[in-house]
This record gives C-alpha cells, sequence and structure tokens, in this order.
C-alpha cells in the first residue's frame, strides 16, 4: 500500500494519476486548464503541493515526447510549438510553471497553453 496522496473519485495514486493525463496524448494534446483543476479538486492540492503536481504532471508529458502548443485558430494548423519556453525538459517545466504563478496560480482557460505530441503540432521556422 502506498502513502500518496489519492484522487478523491477515482482512488488512483498520485504517480498513476499523473501517467493516466499522459496517456491523453495519442488522442488529444493536454491543456493546462486540466492538469490544475485535477490538482486543485481532485487531490485538494494547493501552494507547494499544487505547484508540485503541476511540474510533475508537464514532466511527464514531455518524457511521453510532448511539447507546448496553443491552438492553431483559424490558422492551417491545430497546435502550434510555442519555441519560447525554451528547448529541455527542465526550462519548458520551469518557465510554464513561472508563467503560471506569475499569473495567480489559477485555473487557466482552455485558450491556453497546452501539450502535445510533436507530430501533431507545426513548428514555425525560426
Amino acid at each position: 500500500m502506498t502513502d500518496e496522496p489519492r484522487e478523491k473519485r477515482s482512488g488512483k495514486p498520485l504517480t498513476e494519476y499523473v501517467k493516466l493525463i499522459a496517456e491523453e496524448l495519442p488522442i488529444d494534446a493536454v491543456g493546462i486548464w486540466q492538469i490544475v483543476p485535477a490538482g486543485r479538486f481532485g487531490f485538494g492540492f494547493e501552494g507547494e503541493a499544487l505547484t508540485d503536481f503541476v511540474r510533475r504532471c508537464i514532466a511527464e508529458l514531455l518524457s511521453r515526447g510532448a511539447v507546448p502548443v496553443v491552438g492553431g485558430g483559424q490558422s492551417e494548423h491545430e497546435w502550434i510549438v510555442q519555441r519560447q519556453y525554451g528547448s529541455t525538459p527542465a526550462e519548458i517545466i520551469d518557465n510554464v510553471v513561472r508563467e503560471w504563478l506569475a499569473n495567480g496560480a489559477k485555473d487557466e482557460d482552455p485558450g491556453g497553453l497546452w501539450f502535445a505530441l510533436r507530430e501533431y503540432a507545426w513548428m514555425p521556422p525560426e
């Protein structure tokens, strides 16, 4: 038996739940707007615990080949890579979390940052 926190509805331990979030990637992108409430309401996290949850989820998404993206809107591209967050997982995690915290660590809007598999995202020329 694990001492990890468990998600309130499913009872899944934290480590398993973080992996479950990333399993969505082959089907669709995963948005910050989904991650934050999962930690806040699913686990009851706030403050450092919520920040750690967000970091862990982003790390798992990146480990599965995801990149930070925004929706393409009216363009021909569904997802557009956002290079400003960095090129290494550590840079991306730090910069995304820093931005989220600077914006008040609130539940984000679906129009914000997402993570998609590289093969589904368009990378603008540098």
